[in-house]
Formats: C-alpha cells, sequence, structure tokens
C-alpha cells in the first residue's frame, strides 16, 4: 500500500511547515486553510478513520485533543477561541485516510459548520 501524503510527511519525505512534533504525533499549517489558522495533528501511528479506532488508542486520541490545545497557544488562537474538528467517512469531508484533527481559528466559526 502506498504512503499517504501524512505519512510522507511523518517521515519528513515531503515538506510541511510544522508546528509542534512529539513522539505520538505531527502538527502542520494545512495546505488548503479554511480559516486564518488551519493546522493538522496527525498521529505516527496509522489509523486510516476514526471509526477504526480501537481502545487501544484511547491513550492517543487524547493525547491528539491535548496537542490541539498546545498547538492553539502556539498559534496563539487560544485566548479568542477555536474549533477541533474530525472528519470520518466520505460524507463527513475525510480525504486522506489517515485519522487527523483540524485545529480551526483565527476568525469566528459560524455555526452549523456546513
Amino acid at each position: 500500500m502506498e504512503k499517504t501524503i501524512f505519512q510522507k510527511i511523518i517521515d519528513h519525505e515531503i515538506p510541511a511547515s510544522i508546528v509542534y512534533e512529539d513522539d505520538q504525533c505531527i502538527a502542520f499549517d494545512d495546505i488548503d486553510p479554511q480559516a486564518p489558522t488551519h493546522c493538522l495533528i496527525v498521529p505516527k501511528q496509522l489509523i486510516a478513520r476514526l471509526r477504526e479506532a480501537k481502545k487501544e488508542h484511547q491513550a492517543l486520541l487524547g493525547h491528539l485533543l491535548l496537542v490541539a490545545g498546545e498547538v492553539a497557544r502556539i498559534k496563539a488562537i487560544d485566548p479568542n477561541g477555536y474549533r477541533v474538528v474530525i472528519n470520518c467517512g466520505r460524507d463527513g469531508g475525510e480525504t486522506v485516510p489517515h485519522l487527523h484533527v483540524h485545529l480551526l481559528g483565527g476568525r469566528s466559526l459560524q455555526w452549523p459548520p456546513g
């Protein structure tokens, strides 16, 4: 199976504007931002999508949310608020089969989202 674009970024095979990295995940600016700040937080362990996550992924999933908060502080959007999104499946807007968290902010985000 061919590597996803996210796996290539994790392996530093293609460039990305990396905001945060640790042993479990990497966060970088989205190349097609939907808000002034739009970062992706991607686990280094491949989980294709949220519906395929298992109980053993619980700590990793929690870590991704904590990192989203850290990236919000790094990007200085924490004081005014931000949105955290996980897309799952085609109808959910998923375009890369590697679970990832979207962090959006830097402007007022309306509800419903779309």
